[in-house]
């Protein structure tokens, strides 16, 4: 897999230049999900196995089978295949009662957010996600939008894409109480957003092709326009951290990308 990785990077390096270089990550086989948060790398693969990525190899966290895993501020979460929420603590994921849910993200200021099984967007505050340590339910508040993907991040606000595929933004989430301050329809369509820590965003359409928000500013946290980042591969899912993006390819290929 690695051999097939870097053959098809040199052939995407002959084929395009861009400002984001691509090089060959270590390799998860099946890959299908990838998060990074706070200098952490997780993802799930085919089997629904969740793995951290620690230096250049891939360790199995837990047994659950999660269809999707999350990593930062708020710590590591997941959703199981049968949308059950789980929080790994002290080496293990413990399940954790209350909303059944098919997404979540850890990457806002210690709040975890997330889209139900029945795409409804729900947001729990920061304080119960810190204390949550595997006993009893959770208690989510509901965010006022119907979303198939969610994600926040702790500077400029949360993203969130709909059941029409729309991107819609809000500027603040107060994370002790999950208030927001309403959803602004965003131009263009996505089937997944990424929120960096630093404020960056990136989309993934369902065309496999990847952008990023421009002219994003504390006093603009919506930014201004798309700028699409070429990719020699479709892409089938990323996430971004400490000034690297980790991309997925269709094809189950890793890269980390630098600007």
């Amino acid at each position: 897999m690695k051999a097939v990785a870097v053959l098809l990077l040199v052939m995407c390096h002959l084929a395009v230049s861009h400002a984001w270089k691509c090089r060959a990550a270590p390799q998860l086989p099946t890959i299908m999900q990838i998060d990074a948060g706070q200098g952490k790398v997780v993802a799930r693969d085919a089997s629904y196995s969740v793995y951290m990525l620690c230096g250049t190899t891939w360790f199995k966290l837990g047994s659950p089978r999660l269809k999707h895993v999350t990593v930062g501020p708020g710590g590591i979460w997941g959703a199981d295949t049968s949308n059950r929420v789980y929080k790994y603590v002290n080496g293990q994921f413990q399940v954790a009662g209350g909303l059944y849910m098919q997404q979540v993200d850890a990457g806002g200021d210690g709040q975890i957010v997330g889209a139900t099984y029945n795409y409804y967007g729900y947001c729990l505050r920061s304080y119960l996600a810190a204390a949550f340590t595997g006993a009893g339910s959770l208690s989510w508040s509901y965010s006022s939008i119907r979303l198939r993907y969610y994600s926040c991040g702790p500077l400029y606000g949360c993203w969130a894409i709909d059941t029409s595929f729309r991107i819609w933004f809000t500027k603040k989430m107060v994370p002790t109480s999950c208030g927001i301050s309403g959803w602004t329809r965003i131009s263009g369509a996505a089937k997944m957003v990424e929120v960096g820590t630093d404020g960056t965003v990136f989309v993934v359409n369902r065309g496999g092709n990847v952008y990023q928000r421009a002219g994003i500013t504390s006093g603009r946290p919506q930014g201004t326009s798309w700028t699409k980042i070429k990719m020699c591969l479709p892409i089938h899912h990323l996430s971004y951290d400490q000034s690297r993006l980790w991309v997925v390819s269709k094809g189950g290929i890793v890269m980390q990308c630098t600007h």
